[in-house]
């Protein structure tokens, strides 16, 4: 018992200490964050990720046609779930530029995960996607998983019809989203010595 209450003081320091990061790179982290805000709040995926319980749609953000809503768990309500509509893939040109998109499990977030961010200032949105509260319980492991591999997600760089798509390439998403997750998640107008300690 003794050896544990000598160690707790070790450990508290080391839990304080976190990871170390410099001021360059922390600097480096928050310029990174600026590519995931200019994706996460473009159309393709801020349609999606809303405060109320009605998605929007097309480039303008209009409310969605047909009173869609949320549903318990994100998949519609019930009787008009979102597959209604939408497939699992993108249907043929020959439908129109209007015709309802598609891809693996079309859903919005569940109602208790809602990870909206529409009109967040850079530091809401950081704030938000690190809440595990807010985003479902994922670490930036599952967050850096999620962006990298995600279906749904991927969507947003083929979305059809006359939808324009995210306007920064995927690849350049995932690096700079690991970057900022490497120098522990810095938030746009925290002081360097939250982050960075002697």
């Amino acid at each position: 018992m003794r050896s544990c209450i000598l160690l707790l003081p070790f450990l508290t320091v080391l839990v304080a200490c976190g990871p170390k990061v410099t001021p360059e790179e922390r600097a480096q982290a928050v310029t990174a964050f600026a590519t995931v805000q200019k994706v996460f709040q473009h159309p393709r995926c801020q349609n999606c990720h809303i405060p109320g319980d009605a998605p929007l749609q097309f480039d303008a953000g209009r409310p969605h046609m047909m009173d869609v809503k949320r549903g318990p768990e994100g998949h519609g309500a019930v009787g008009l779930p979102c597959t209604t509509c939408h497939g699992d893939a993108n249907p043929p040109a020959s439908y129109g530029p209007h015709a309802p998109p598609g891809a693996p499990h079309w859903a919005l977030p569940a109602p208790k995960h809602k990870m909206a961010w529409i009109g967040l200032s850079p530091a809401a949105l950081c704030e938000t996607i690190k809440s595990k509260k807010q985003n479902g319980g994922r670490n930036f492991d599952a967050l850096i998983k999620h962006v990298s591999e995600d279906s749904l997600v991927l969507w947003g760089w083929h979305p059809g019809g006359s939808r324009e798509p995210v306007p920064v390439p995927h690849d350049e998403l995932v690096a700079k989203f690991k970057q900022w997750a490497a120098a522990g998640g810095p938030c746009p107008g925290q002081q360097v010595a939250a982050v960075s300690r002697p």
